[in-house]
């Protein structure tokens, strides 16, 4: 199937034809091809390249020479040709083989999805952090493919799949690029161990951390710039940031903990980049609590749901106290947001409604610090009373004849282990 219904007024911008193929495989998934070409379209749009038009090919499993067969490459040749097309990005990863191949058959820049979203990443990273990150996952990606990207390296003088280290001579010896991912893993070895002293230090004076975790462009930066008055870049392009920013959140109750922004989850996020970028990525893994964002005006934001939860299970996460948050609901039709779940756990907001802001902090409050309820125990029993201290904060008490009424922030988890024997008392409201 070839489609040729994107903008053509490209400029002076690469022109890219988007290239998929559905296998047995991906079928048997239950992913949607069709869902995974529009995403590839948006990264190519974040990247800088004008998608002229799309090619999806079928077959029961991918060609070892030619990926898509050569017939397929044949007519994606005669399309690049009618179109003026300079690059073809594929929607899955390409072996060093493919790309050789295809770029004598089809005389493009050939890119693959992997190396577009670390493009991507390599132009968004800012810190020293990000920075290393990205390179040590570019390298890692492309030492084994060095031999099928010789044309990639110098064609068209630069654009896509040629930024970070792309501009340092890729061309150069095995040997050469071994030396510098040892030297990059030895500086993040460096970098990590600062970050564990931060995150020592914060265990240490108490610090409640919560993390704002999410498929990229759900919105998680939008919450913390409304949140807590961040001065962090809210754009809607996917991993419009990229290295993680973390901001004191102040709570109804006055408590102020600590809310950190991670870096956006893509289907197929590269494995080379979830390695790269684990020191950061396990700031969730060491939070208090994960607001899991979901844009609830995606129709695909179930399968988003999977894939982020994928990650963190992979992460060590997976079992964290979580609140969903379905942000964005200002966008979704009434259908759709009638389909979202309900429960305990989740939130439904809008990161520019106020009202929603503060359902929403309150929400972390009583997660964090546990919600508050009413009990009222027989004076004579001293140990219950010493018992709503362990496991709570004692907001108000006053005695009442033979009673004790006492107004406890219970915080769940000591409540869940020793606190059973206080329900009997508990005053419904």
């Amino acid at each position: 199937m070839i489609q040729s219904t994107y903008e053509t007024n490209t400029g002076g911008q690469e022109r890219a034809l988007l290239v998929s193929l559905v296998t047995d495989a991906v079928k048997r998934s239950g992913a949607d091809p069709v869902h995974s070409m529009e995403e590839l379209a948006s990264l190519a749009d974040t990247a800088g390249v004008a998608v002229i038009g799309s090619v999806m090919q079928n077959l029961d499993v991918p060609d070892n020479k030619y990926f898509v067969g050569k017939g397929k490459a044949q007519e994606i040749r005669a399309l690049a040709e009618e179109t003026g097309a300079t690059t073809a990005i594929f929607d899955q990863e390409l072996s060093g083989a493919q790309v050789r191949n295809l770029e004598e058959t089809l005389d493009l820049k050939i890119i693959d999805r992997t190396q577009l979203i670390l493009d991507i990443f390599a132009g968004r990273a800012k810190t020293r952090e990000g920075i290393l990150q990205v390179e040590l996952a570019q390298l890692s990606y492309l030492l084994p493919r060095l031999s099928g990207h010789g044309k990639n390296l110098s064609r068209l003088g630069g654009g896509i799949g040629t930024r970070g280290p792309g501009e340092t001579k890729l061309e150069t010896d095995r040997r050469h690029i071994r030396r510098r991912v040892t030297e990059l893993k030895r500086q993040l070895e460096t970098v990590t161990a600062h970050r564990n002293l931060h995150r020592e230090r914060r265990r240490k004076v108490g610090a409640v951390q919560v993390a704002l975790v999410g498929y990229t462009n759900a919105g998680k930066s939008s919450l913390l710039r409304q949140l807590t008055d961040a001065d962090v870049l809210a754009e809607d392009k996917l991993f419009a940031t990229l290295d993680p920013t973390s901001r004191s959140l102040e709570l109804p109750s006055g408590k102020e903990i600590v809310l950190t922004d991670t870096v956006g989850f893509i289907q197929n996020l590269p494995h080379d980049l979830v390695a790269a970028f684990r020191a950061t990525l396990e700031e969730a893994a060491e939070a208090d609590l994960l607001l899991h964002v979901v844009d609830a005006s995606s129709p695909m934001r179930e399968r988003q749901t999977k894939v982020v939860e994928e990650v963190l299970r992979e992460l060590g996460a997976g079992g964290k106290a979580t609140l969903l948050v379905y942000n964005k609901i200002d966008l979704g039709t009434e259908e759709s947001l009638s389909m979202l779940a309900g429960g305990p756990d989740t939130i439904r907001v809008s990161a520019f409604d106020k009202d929603d802001m503060a359902r929403l902090r309150t929400a972390i409050e009583d997660r964090i610090l546990g919600e508050i309820a009413r009990f009222r125990i027989p004076a004579a029993r001293g140990d219950l009373a010493a018992l709503a201290y362990r496991v709570g904060e004692v907001m108000e008490q006053d005695a009442d004849e033979d009673w004790l009424c006492m107004s406890v922030r219970l915080n769940p988890a000591d409540m869940e282990k020793s606190g059973r024997a206080l329900e009997e008392y508990r005053v419904i409201e």
